[in-house]
Protein backbone atom coordinates (compact mmCIF):
# COMPACT_ATOMS: atom_id res chain seq x y z
CA UNK A 1 0.00 0.00 0.00
CA UNK A 2 3.21 2.27 -0.03
CA UNK A 3 2.30 4.08 -2.99
CA UNK A 4 -1.35 4.83 -2.15
CA UNK A 5 -0.10 5.96 1.60
CA UNK A 6 2.31 8.68 -0.07
CA UNK A 7 -0.66 9.76 -2.54
CA UNK A 8 1.13 9.90 -5.53
CA UNK A 9 -1.59 7.71 -6.73
CA UNK A 10 -3.41 10.46 -6.63
CA UNK A 11 -1.27 13.39 -7.55
CA UNK A 12 -1.36 15.56 -4.44
CA UNK A 13 0.68 18.71 -4.53
CA UNK A 14 4.04 18.69 -2.83
CA UNK A 15 2.58 20.64 0.04
CA UNK A 16 -0.06 18.60 0.70
CA UNK A 17 2.27 15.54 0.70
CA UNK A 18 4.24 18.09 2.91
CA UNK A 19 1.19 18.04 5.52
CA UNK A 20 0.17 14.69 5.02
CA UNK A 21 3.52 13.90 6.32
CA UNK A 22 3.51 16.38 9.42
CA UNK A 23 -0.03 14.97 9.62
CA UNK A 24 1.07 11.10 10.20
CA UNK A 25 4.42 11.47 12.09
CA UNK A 26 2.47 13.97 14.72
CA UNK A 27 -0.48 11.26 14.78
CA UNK A 28 2.16 8.49 15.28
CA UNK A 29 3.97 10.47 18.04
CA UNK A 30 1.04 10.19 20.15
CA UNK A 31 0.31 6.63 20.33
CA UNK A 32 1.62 6.76 24.00
CA UNK A 33 -1.53 7.79 25.16
CA UNK A 34 -4.03 7.25 22.36
CA UNK A 35 -5.93 4.26 24.12
CA UNK A 36 -5.86 6.19 27.14
CA UNK A 37 -7.69 9.22 25.47
CA UNK A 38 -9.69 7.06 23.20
CA UNK A 39 -11.56 6.01 26.45
CA UNK A 40 -12.16 9.49 27.74
CA UNK A 41 -15.40 11.12 27.85
CA UNK A 42 -13.75 14.33 28.62
CA UNK A 43 -11.08 16.39 26.29
CA UNK A 44 -7.07 14.37 27.03
CA UNK A 45 -5.20 17.32 28.50
CA UNK A 46 -2.16 15.57 27.54
CA UNK A 47 -3.34 14.87 23.61
CA UNK A 48 -5.03 18.74 23.02
CA UNK A 49 -1.38 20.16 24.75
CA UNK A 50 0.49 18.02 22.58
CA UNK A 51 -2.20 19.08 19.39
CA UNK A 52 -1.86 22.44 20.50
CA UNK A 53 2.04 22.51 20.03
CA UNK A 54 1.90 20.66 16.70
CA UNK A 55 0.76 23.41 15.12
CA UNK A 56 -1.93 21.38 13.12
CA UNK A 57 -4.98 22.72 14.60
CA UNK A 58 -4.37 25.83 12.39
CA UNK A 59 -5.68 24.70 9.25
CA UNK A 60 -8.89 24.96 10.89
CA UNK A 61 -9.30 28.60 10.40
CA UNK A 62 -8.67 31.24 7.99
CA UNK A 63 -4.88 32.55 7.48
CA UNK A 64 -6.34 36.33 8.49
CA UNK A 65 -6.76 34.49 12.30
CA UNK A 66 -3.42 32.49 12.04
CA UNK A 67 -4.54 29.56 10.07
CA UNK A 68 -2.42 27.89 7.09
CA UNK A 69 -4.32 28.39 4.64
CA UNK A 70 -6.16 31.76 2.68
CA UNK A 71 -9.78 30.03 3.80
CA UNK A 72 -10.21 26.88 5.02
CA UNK A 73 -8.99 23.94 2.92
CA UNK A 74 -11.40 20.50 2.65
CA UNK A 75 -8.76 18.61 1.33
CA UNK A 76 -5.69 19.30 3.84
CA UNK A 77 -8.43 18.85 7.08
CA UNK A 78 -9.77 15.15 4.68
CA UNK A 79 -5.57 14.47 5.13
CA UNK A 80 -4.95 15.64 8.23
CA UNK A 81 -8.47 13.51 9.66
CA UNK A 82 -7.11 10.27 7.93
CA UNK A 83 -3.77 10.25 9.55
CA UNK A 84 -5.36 11.41 13.03
CA UNK A 85 -8.06 8.72 12.99
CA UNK A 86 -5.58 5.64 12.25
CA UNK A 87 -4.09 5.95 15.76
CA UNK A 88 -6.62 8.23 17.63
CA UNK A 89 -10.67 8.56 17.49
CA UNK A 90 -9.86 11.33 20.19
CA UNK A 91 -7.15 13.19 18.58
CA UNK A 92 -9.58 13.05 15.48
CA UNK A 93 -12.13 14.26 17.31
CA UNK A 94 -10.45 17.21 18.78
CA UNK A 95 -8.74 18.30 15.29
CA UNK A 96 -11.84 17.82 13.30
CA UNK A 97 -14.50 19.86 16.13
CA UNK A 98 -11.81 22.55 16.06
CA UNK A 99 -13.26 23.15 12.68
CA UNK A 100 -16.78 22.03 12.70
CA UNK A 101 -17.70 23.97 15.95
CA UNK A 102 -15.57 27.22 14.48
CA UNK A 103 -16.56 27.46 10.97
CA UNK A 104 -19.77 29.70 11.10
CA UNK A 105 -17.85 32.31 13.07
CA UNK A 106 -15.47 32.14 10.04
CA UNK A 107 -18.67 32.62 7.65
CA UNK A 108 -20.72 34.80 9.27
CA UNK A 109 -19.20 36.07 12.66
CA UNK A 110 -18.88 39.81 12.77
CA UNK A 111 -14.97 41.09 12.99
CA UNK A 112 -15.61 41.22 16.68
CA UNK A 113 -16.27 38.08 17.02
CA UNK A 114 -14.08 36.38 14.68
CA UNK A 115 -11.42 38.45 15.76
CA UNK A 116 -11.84 37.40 19.38
CA UNK A 117 -12.42 33.75 18.98
CA UNK A 118 -11.05 32.05 15.67
CA UNK A 119 -7.42 33.07 16.63
CA UNK A 120 -8.19 30.92 19.80
CA UNK A 121 -9.32 28.31 17.82
CA UNK A 122 -6.81 27.44 15.84
CA UNK A 123 -3.91 27.40 18.67
CA UNK A 124 -6.63 25.30 20.60
CA UNK A 125 -6.54 27.74 23.72
CA UNK A 126 -10.08 28.25 22.99
CA UNK A 127 -12.53 24.67 22.06
CA UNK A 128 -15.53 24.58 19.86
CA UNK A 129 -18.62 22.87 19.14
CA UNK A 130 -21.74 23.02 17.36
CA UNK A 131 -25.05 22.86 18.70
CA UNK A 132 -27.64 21.39 16.38
CA UNK A 133 -29.81 18.03 17.76
CA UNK A 134 -31.49 18.19 20.58
CA UNK A 135 -33.86 15.08 22.25
CA UNK A 136 -36.38 14.96 19.86
CA UNK A 137 -34.27 16.45 17.01
CA UNK A 138 -31.91 14.15 15.22
CA UNK A 139 -31.79 14.78 11.02
CA UNK A 140 -34.78 16.87 10.89
CA UNK A 141 -33.83 19.81 12.09
CA UNK A 142 -36.50 22.16 10.84
CA UNK A 143 -38.02 20.25 14.03
CA UNK A 144 -35.89 21.86 16.65
CA UNK A 145 -37.43 23.90 19.47
CA UNK A 146 -35.00 25.66 20.79
CA UNK A 147 -36.00 29.86 20.55
CA UNK A 148 -34.25 32.99 20.15
CA UNK A 149 -35.88 36.07 20.23
CA UNK A 150 -34.72 39.37 20.64
CA UNK A 151 -35.11 41.40 24.18
CA UNK A 152 -33.58 44.66 25.33
CA UNK A 153 -30.87 44.67 23.16
CA UNK A 154 -29.84 41.21 23.24
CA UNK A 155 -30.14 37.94 22.22
CA UNK A 156 -32.09 35.54 24.46
CA UNK A 157 -32.15 31.77 23.83
CA UNK A 158 -33.99 28.89 25.95
CA UNK A 159 -33.98 24.91 25.06
CA UNK A 160 -31.88 22.09 25.36
CA UNK A 161 -29.52 20.49 22.75
CA UNK A 162 -28.49 16.95 22.96
CA UNK A 163 -25.83 14.30 21.79
CA UNK A 164 -23.20 18.04 21.34
CA UNK A 165 -19.82 16.71 20.97
CA UNK A 166 -17.32 18.75 23.21
CA UNK A 167 -19.72 19.61 25.56
CA UNK A 168 -18.92 20.17 29.21
CA UNK A 169 -15.20 20.91 27.62
CA UNK A 170 -16.29 24.02 24.52
CA UNK A 171 -15.39 27.16 25.19
CA UNK A 172 -18.14 28.22 22.63
CA UNK A 173 -21.53 26.77 21.25
CA UNK A 174 -22.50 27.44 18.21
CA UNK A 175 -26.53 27.22 18.69
CA UNK A 176 -29.12 26.42 15.80
CA UNK A 177 -32.42 27.92 16.95
CA UNK A 178 -36.06 29.13 15.93
CA UNK A 179 -36.51 32.69 15.28
CA UNK A 180 -39.91 33.44 14.46
CA UNK A 181 -40.69 31.76 11.42
CA UNK A 182 -37.38 30.69 10.52
CA UNK A 183 -33.74 29.71 11.66
CA UNK A 184 -31.01 31.59 13.09
CA UNK A 185 -27.21 30.48 14.37
CA UNK A 186 -25.69 32.05 17.61
CA UNK A 187 -22.32 32.10 19.63
CA UNK A 188 -22.96 31.04 23.27
CA UNK A 189 -19.91 31.37 25.42
CA UNK A 190 -19.70 28.76 27.92
CA UNK A 191 -19.43 30.96 30.66
CA UNK A 192 -22.93 32.64 29.70
CA UNK A 193 -25.23 32.58 32.61
CA UNK A 194 -27.81 30.32 32.12
CA UNK A 195 -25.69 27.71 29.82
CA UNK A 196 -25.11 24.25 31.96
CA UNK A 197 -24.21 21.16 30.69
CA UNK A 198 -25.15 17.55 31.69
CA UNK A 199 -23.77 13.85 30.20
CA UNK A 200 -27.03 11.51 30.42
CA UNK A 201 -25.33 9.18 27.35
CA UNK A 202 -21.64 7.82 26.21
CA UNK A 203 -21.97 5.89 22.86
CA UNK A 204 -19.89 2.65 22.32
CA UNK A 205 -16.86 4.55 21.46
CA UNK A 206 -16.16 6.69 24.23
CA UNK A 207 -16.87 10.92 22.88
CA UNK A 208 -16.82 14.08 24.63
CA UNK A 209 -20.05 14.11 24.80
CA UNK A 210 -23.36 15.91 26.54
CA UNK A 211 -26.78 17.71 26.12
CA UNK A 212 -26.43 21.58 26.78
CA UNK A 213 -29.21 23.68 28.75
CA UNK A 214 -30.24 27.03 27.81
CA UNK A 215 -32.10 28.89 30.39
CA UNK A 216 -32.99 32.23 29.44
CA UNK A 217 -29.33 32.97 28.16
CA UNK A 218 -28.45 36.34 27.41
CA UNK A 219 -25.82 37.07 24.76
CA UNK A 220 -25.54 40.67 22.77
CA UNK A 221 -26.64 40.87 19.39
CA UNK A 222 -23.23 41.03 17.63
CA UNK A 223 -23.21 37.39 18.45
CA UNK A 224 -25.54 36.40 15.64
CA UNK A 225 -23.76 34.46 12.89
CA UNK A 226 -24.85 36.00 9.87
CA UNK A 227 -28.19 37.75 9.05
CA UNK A 228 -31.56 36.57 10.82
CA UNK A 229 -32.77 33.21 9.25
CA UNK A 230 -29.69 32.46 7.53
CA UNK A 231 -28.97 29.62 10.42
CA UNK A 232 -29.55 26.71 7.53
CA UNK A 233 -27.52 28.50 5.45
CA UNK A 234 -24.46 28.47 7.72
CA UNK A 235 -24.96 24.77 8.50
CA UNK A 236 -25.21 23.92 5.14
CA UNK A 237 -21.92 25.49 4.40
CA UNK A 238 -19.95 23.77 7.45
CA UNK A 239 -21.59 20.37 6.12
CA UNK A 240 -20.08 20.76 2.75
CA UNK A 241 -16.72 21.90 3.79
CA UNK A 242 -15.85 19.62 6.65
CA UNK A 243 -18.62 16.32 5.67
CA UNK A 244 -15.61 15.20 3.04
CA UNK A 245 -13.22 15.23 6.05
CA UNK A 246 -15.34 12.24 7.47
CA UNK A 247 -14.73 10.28 4.32
CA UNK A 248 -11.03 11.20 4.99
CA UNK A 249 -11.32 9.42 8.54
CA UNK A 250 -13.15 6.91 7.84
CA UNK A 251 -10.48 5.66 5.16
CA UNK A 252 -7.90 6.38 7.71
CA UNK A 253 -9.29 4.09 10.44
CA UNK A 254 -10.13 1.21 7.69
CA UNK A 255 -6.37 1.38 6.88
CA UNK A 256 -5.43 0.56 10.20
CA UNK A 257 -7.76 -2.16 10.56
CA UNK A 258 -6.29 -3.22 7.59
CA UNK A 259 -2.73 -3.61 8.58
CA UNK A 260 -4.02 -5.28 12.09
CA UNK A 261 -5.26 -7.64 10.01
CA UNK A 262 -2.43 -8.33 7.82
CA UNK A 263 -0.17 -8.23 10.70
CA UNK A 264 -1.50 -11.39 12.43
CA UNK A 265 -2.52 -13.01 8.96
CA UNK A 266 1.39 -12.57 8.04
CA UNK A 267 2.60 -13.36 11.26
CA UNK A 268 0.56 -16.52 12.09
CA UNK A 269 0.50 -20.81 11.19
CA UNK A 270 -2.47 -22.37 10.99
CA UNK A 271 -3.13 -25.95 9.52
CA UNK A 272 0.39 -25.56 8.69
CA UNK A 273 -0.23 -22.91 6.29
CA UNK A 274 0.62 -19.15 6.59
CA UNK A 275 -3.03 -17.44 7.82
CA UNK A 276 -1.93 -14.83 5.11
CA UNK A 277 -2.41 -17.55 2.37
CA UNK A 278 -5.09 -19.76 3.77
CA UNK A 279 -8.81 -20.46 2.96
CA UNK A 280 -10.69 -17.22 2.62
CA UNK A 281 -8.21 -15.11 4.25
CA UNK A 282 -6.52 -13.97 0.52
CA UNK A 283 -9.39 -12.70 -0.35
CA UNK A 284 -10.49 -10.97 2.68
CA UNK A 285 -7.53 -9.28 2.77
CA UNK A 286 -7.66 -7.86 -1.28
CA UNK A 287 -10.85 -7.17 -1.26
CA UNK A 288 -10.55 -4.82 1.93
CA UNK A 289 -7.54 -3.36 0.01
CA UNK A 290 -9.28 -2.82 -2.70
CA UNK A 291 -12.56 -1.43 -1.29
CA UNK A 292 -9.81 0.94 0.90
CA UNK A 293 -8.50 2.10 -2.30
CA UNK A 294 -12.25 2.98 -4.09
CA UNK A 295 -12.84 5.11 -1.02
CA UNK A 296 -9.43 6.76 -1.05
CA UNK A 297 -10.01 8.07 -4.66
CA UNK A 298 -12.92 9.19 -4.24
CA UNK A 299 -12.74 10.66 -0.65
CA UNK A 300 -9.54 13.01 -2.39
CA UNK A 301 -11.40 13.48 -5.32
CA UNK A 302 -14.25 14.96 -2.93
CA UNK A 303 -11.98 16.99 -1.22
CA UNK A 304 -9.99 18.49 -3.78
CA UNK A 305 -13.39 19.41 -5.04
CA UNK A 306 -14.99 20.81 -1.82
CA UNK A 307 -11.80 22.63 -1.29
CA UNK A 308 -12.36 24.66 -4.57
CA UNK A 309 -16.60 25.10 -4.41
CA UNK A 310 -17.89 23.30 -1.11
CA UNK A 311 -21.37 23.70 -1.48
CA UNK A 312 -21.16 23.27 -5.47
CA UNK A 313 -19.61 19.75 -4.94
CA UNK A 314 -21.72 18.67 -1.80
CA UNK A 315 -22.99 15.76 -3.53
CA UNK A 316 -19.50 14.67 -4.12
CA UNK A 317 -18.24 14.78 -0.26
CA UNK A 318 -21.65 13.33 0.35
CA UNK A 319 -20.82 10.44 -1.76
CA UNK A 320 -17.21 10.21 -0.18
CA UNK A 321 -18.75 10.33 3.31
CA UNK A 322 -21.30 7.30 2.69
CA UNK A 323 -18.66 4.96 0.76
CA UNK A 324 -15.66 5.46 2.93
CA UNK A 325 -17.77 5.18 6.18
CA UNK A 326 -19.62 2.06 4.71
CA UNK A 327 -16.26 0.54 3.71
CA UNK A 328 -14.78 1.32 6.82
CA UNK A 329 -17.00 -0.66 8.49
CA UNK A 330 -17.03 -3.55 6.56
CA UNK A 331 -13.19 -3.68 6.19
CA UNK A 332 -13.01 -3.52 10.58
CA UNK A 333 -15.43 -6.28 10.61
CA UNK A 334 -13.53 -8.52 8.20
CA UNK A 335 -10.31 -7.47 10.07
CA UNK A 336 -11.55 -8.81 13.30
CA UNK A 337 -13.10 -12.02 11.62
CA UNK A 338 -9.25 -12.96 10.59
CA UNK A 339 -7.84 -12.02 13.78
CA UNK A 340 -10.22 -15.03 15.17
CA UNK A 341 -10.31 -14.72 19.19
CA UNK A 342 -7.60 -11.88 18.77
CA UNK A 343 -9.87 -9.61 17.18
CA UNK A 344 -11.75 -10.56 19.87
CA UNK A 345 -9.87 -8.99 22.73
CA UNK A 346 -10.67 -6.06 25.01
CA UNK A 347 -8.67 -3.37 24.95
CA UNK A 348 -6.72 -4.16 21.76
CA UNK A 349 -6.35 -1.59 18.58
CA UNK A 350 -8.36 -3.53 16.60
CA UNK A 351 -11.44 -3.57 19.13
CA UNK A 352 -11.46 0.39 19.51
CA UNK A 353 -11.56 0.34 15.68
CA UNK A 354 -14.54 -1.62 15.36
CA UNK A 355 -16.54 0.15 18.04
CA UNK A 356 -14.88 3.93 16.45
CA UNK A 357 -16.48 2.83 13.15
CA UNK A 358 -19.94 1.92 13.72
CA UNK A 359 -20.59 5.79 14.62
CA UNK A 360 -19.23 6.75 11.51
CA UNK A 361 -22.27 5.75 9.42
CA UNK A 362 -24.31 8.12 11.83
CA UNK A 363 -22.95 10.94 12.68
CA UNK A 364 -22.44 14.40 9.80
CA UNK A 365 -25.45 13.02 8.39
CA UNK A 366 -26.89 9.25 8.49
CA UNK A 367 -26.59 6.73 5.39
CA UNK A 368 -30.27 6.90 4.18
CA UNK A 369 -30.92 10.48 5.28
CA UNK A 370 -27.73 11.66 2.61
CA UNK A 371 -29.00 8.52 -0.15
CA UNK A 372 -31.91 10.01 0.12
CA UNK A 373 -30.90 13.00 -0.67
CA UNK A 374 -28.47 12.02 -3.60
CA UNK A 375 -31.26 10.13 -4.96
CA UNK A 376 -33.60 13.23 -4.71
CA UNK A 377 -30.57 15.55 -6.59
CA UNK A 378 -30.59 12.46 -9.29
CA UNK A 379 -33.81 12.65 -9.79
CA UNK A 380 -34.34 16.38 -9.97
CA UNK A 381 -31.39 16.43 -12.70
CA UNK A 382 -33.44 13.73 -15.18
CA UNK A 383 -36.21 15.59 -14.68
CA UNK A 384 -36.03 18.84 -15.68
Amino acid sequence: MADAEDGRLFELSEEYLALQREAREFAASVRDIAERADEAGDIDPEMRKRLAASGIGSIMVPEEFGGRYERVDSLAVTLAREAFAAESAHLDSLLGMQGIGSYAISAGGSDAVRDEWLPAVGRLEAIAALALTEPDVGSDLKALSTTLVRRDGHLVLNGRKSFITNAGDADFYCVLACEGESYSLVLVPATTSGVSVTKPHQIIAPHVLGDVVLDEVRVPENHRLGAPGEGFTLVLSTLATFRVSVAGAAVGLATAALEEAVRHAAGREQFGVNLARLGSVPGSLATSWTEIEMARALTYRAAEAAARDPLANLHLSSMAKVGATEIAGRVVDRSVQTMGRFGLVQGSKIERLYREARPMRIYEGTTEVILDSLAKQLVKGVTR
